[in-house]
Parts: C-alpha cells; structure tokens; sequence
C-alpha cells in the first residue's frame, strides 16, 4: 500500500532540520558535533515574555480565539508596523499563524491556481519553492550567486516574468545570505512591478532586527508604497526576541487577502496557541533593550566567524549585513581528495566532509538553490563558533590536490 500522495511527493523533509536530526544522533552516539545548521537563536527568551504567558495562563487565556488572531495581538502588530516601519494598517490587514512559515503557505493556498509561477531569487530559504509546489504552482529559480551580491537586479526579475507569474518572493535580510537590499534597489524593483499588475509581492522581513554595521531595514512597502494592494509583509517574533518554539507569525497585507487567509486557518489549525499569543503581545509592545543587545552580539559573531574563515584556500565569503549566517561558496573546494581518496563533487559532499571529518553540520547551497555553497549559522555561542572554524580550517586543509 502506498500513503503518498502525489503532491506529497513533489516536496522534501527540510534540508536543515535533516541534517540537524543528524548531528543531534551522532552526538548522542559520543561524538562531538559543533551544530550550525539550523537557524536558531541560542538565547532564551526575555523574561517579561515568559511572565506575560504565565499571567495570561493564570487569567484563564487557555481557550479558542479568533482563528487568525485576538484584537490585542492585532492592535500589537498594527503598532509594531506604525511604530518601527511607518506603516499604517487596520486590524482587517493583518493575520497572526503558527509562525511565519504557516503565514506564507496561507497566502499561497489564498491565491495558487495550477501552473501559476512564483518567482523566487536564489539563494532562497528552503521552503519557498517546496511550499509552491505542494500548492500547485510552479517555482521559477533566477541564481543570484555572489558576483550578484545574492540579490537579482530588475531586469533579471522582468526577464523572468511571464502571463502565470503571480508571486515574487523577496527576503531581506535574506536567508542564507545575510544580503539586504537598500531602499533604491527596492524602488527599482517597485518600479518594473508597476508594468506587471498580475504580479503579487510577498516581502519576507523576519530578520529586520538583526543588522550588522549600523545598517538600516528598509520595508518594501516603505520603498514602494504604490504597490500596497498587492504586496504581504511577512514577519514574527521568532528570530527576534528568541521565540522560535512559541510559533507566531504575522502578516500584513490587502484586507481581501487578509480575509482568506484568515478562512483558510479556520479550517486547518485554527488560532494560534493562545498563550504564545499574549507572549507575542509582550514581545512587540515591550522591552526593546533584548533586540539591540541580540544584535550586537550576532555582529560580533559575524566578525569573529569571517576572522576565523578568512584566507582558506577554496572558500569564499561575502560580508553579510544582517541575519546570522555565513553563506560560503566552496567551488574551489569540488575536485579535491578527502583523505580517503574520495573526490569532493558537489556541496553536499562538502558538507558530508565537514561533518564526519571536523564534526561541523552545515547545510549545502543546493537546499537554497544554488550550488556550490555551504550556509553556517553564526546564532551559537562564540566558543563553539572559534571551534567550528578552527575545525573547518584544519579539514579543508587536510584535503588533497583536484582529481
């Protein structure tokens, strides 16, 4: 008997959270595994968060609530969007999930028909494409590598647009890249939009807060406000004040939209936890000093982890200005010798080497599509950060001269 069904089989396990299901056996077989795949924040979460959730739950907030969110939540958001962005929304624009991921599927289930292409520049996060294909429509892939700066230029997009786009996907800061755009490269993009009115803009800004080197977000709608009937901003608490597990998400977009989306939730998960919502609450409306204080100390890691890379020979990086992770193309490192006498042939086999002979996990370029780079998070203590590199220098430096 067979259980797949076969949109199911269109789609993958994610790449990261494989591997790091990995590195967690290999450590509880004795190894030791300095982790970097996954992108989570090492902090615990503020303590004003977790006391609001305590308060909540000792004042019986235990029970259903609106699918896609309560009134406070919203109005926290609203003020989020008109406090740090400058953006102004109802409460009818915005729709609160089980984390951004649940968000971005919404919007997608809202809008897909079969064979609508959504547009995605790679390096991609993983599950863009994955969720579009499990939704009927097709991704279309435009490389970005690092020449590029991991950031498509307008005519590249507009090459790429065709009568069944329907969505581009853009990130920024981006994930894997740590690349941001600037506000003139955003009101280019806005700008070829405008000749394109069937095209919807989905603006992933989940890493806002975390920028290096006093760079500065910029929404996409603060830089294209004209196309605010069809774009969604994507955000949530999870990166930014250490909440991955509490699972909120939240978006803001066309009323319209705004109203399937919250249809579509009613009839697959229902509300978000009620108790992650009030600590959500907490998070967007108080105490700020945990986010700068954050920030500074993934900088930090960032410096320390391009210090400890810097001038290995096949391996090359671009300074990323947010976000925690360091993309690395490793081209030059495909052809070598593992000790062994296998021949390196792509970044997985990298990765594969990183693991087993430095116990470093990291995930490979090709599950953001685009090959051959490595993506490491810098989200993890700087000890183990000085380990990592330490390790990866030495490994790459036991590799042997190109086949």
């Amino acid at each position: 008997m067979t259980y797949e069904a076969e949109r199911a089989s269109l789609i993958k396990l994610s790449p990261a959270m494989a591997i790091s299901v990995r590195a967690r056996e290999l450590r509880a077989g004795g190894a030791d595994v300095v982790d970097l795949s996954v992108g989570e924040p090492d902090f615990d979460t503020p303590a004003h968060i977790l006391d609001a959730a305590e308060a909540a739950m000792r004042r019986g907030e235990t029970h259903y609530t609106a699918a896609d969110g309560t009134t406070e939540l919203k109005d926290a958001i609203v003020a989020k969007f008109a406090r740090e962005n400058g953006l102004k929304f109802s409460r009818q624009e915005v729709s609160a999930g089980n984390g951004a991921k649940q968000v971005i599927f919404n919007a997608l289930m809202a809008t897909l028909e079969p064979g609508d292409e959504v547009l995605v520049p790679a390096p991609y996060w993983v599950s863009y494409t994955d969720m579009a294909l499990l939704l009927g429509g097709v991704p279309k892939v435009v490389e970005c590598p690092i020449e590029a700066d991991f950031k498509p230029t307008p005519e590249q997009l507009e090459a790429a647009i065709t009568p069944k786009t329907r969505w581009l996907f853009l990130n920024s800061p981006g994930n894997p890249s740590g690349a941001a755009f600037s506000r003139a490269e955003l009101e280019a993009l806005g700008a070829m939009l405008e000749r394109h009115p069937r095209v919807l803009v989905l603006s992933d800004e989940i890493y806002e807060h975390i920028l290096h080197d006093g760079a500065q977000a910029t929404p996409f709608l603060a830089a294209c406000p004209q196309l605010r009937d069809r774009t969604v901003t994507v955000n949530g608490v999870s990166k930014a004040y250490a909440m991955t597990g509490w699972r909120i998400g939240y978006a803001a977009g066309p009323a319209g939209l705004i109203k399937v989306m919250a249809k579509i939730q009613s009839q697959s998960t229902s509300n978000p936890c009620s108790v992650a919502q009030a600590a959500a609450i907490a998070a967007l409306n108080g105490p700020q000093d945990f986010v700068a204080e954050a920030g500074r100390e993934y900088t930090a890691r960032r410096d320390l982890v391009i210090e400890g890379l810097s001038g290995i020979p096949g391996l090359r990086l671009r300074k990323p200005e947010g976000a925690f992770y360091a993309f690395l193309e490793c081209k030059g490192l495909i052809g070598r010798r593992r000790p062994d006498g296998t021949v390196l042939t792509s970044d997985a086999d990298v990765c594969e080497y990183l693991l087993e002979a430095a116990g470093v996990a990291t995930v490979p370029g090709a599950a953001f599509g685009l090959s051959p780079y490595v993506r490491l998070s810098f989200a993890a203590a700087r000890p183990l950060l000085e380990a990592a590199c330490t390790r990866i220098r030495e490994a790459v430096a036991a590799l042997g001269d190109a086949a």
